[in-house]
């Protein structure tokens, strides 16, 4: 059972990927949403999550640490399109994100060599 999870893990990461995008970049960019938590610690979850799904989706470490920096990137962006919005760009928020992006990317680095060992070791030798 834990194997075929470890093993389907990288296509559940990647379904979830583009609704968890779409959900941040709408939160970002809409006044007043907030999960009543400190707002640093919103934005590191927010990245976090999203380099980690990404991370864990493309398994290679050289795509997902592109993804990281292009999440990384689009933080920026939208921290510069909240001024456009009602809300407060903040430089300390895309510090937040970046912090959550570089943590995401290697807990899904981390997440899929576990992975990669739980269903190596369910192979037929």
């Amino acid at each position: 059972m834990l194997t075929r999870l470890a093993a389907a893990l990288p296509a559940i990461a990647a379904w979830l990927f583009w609704p968890v995008l779409a959900l941040v970049i709408w939160g970002e960019l809409t006044p007043g949403v907030s999960l009543h938590i400190w707002d640093k610690l919103e934005h590191f979850l927010a990245y976090f999550g999203l380099a980690g799904l990404a991370a864990t989706a493309l398994r290679a470490r050289r795509s997902a640490l592109w993804a990281t920096l292009a999440l990384i990137a689009l933080g920026g962006a939208l921290e510069i399109l909240q001024g456009y919005t009602g809300r407060d760009p903040d430089i300390y928020d895309e510090l937040a994100n970046t912090i959550g992006a570089v943590a995401g990317w290697l807990a899904g680095l981390g997440t899929m060599a576990l992975c990669g060992q739980l269903v190596g070791r369910a192979a037929p030798d």
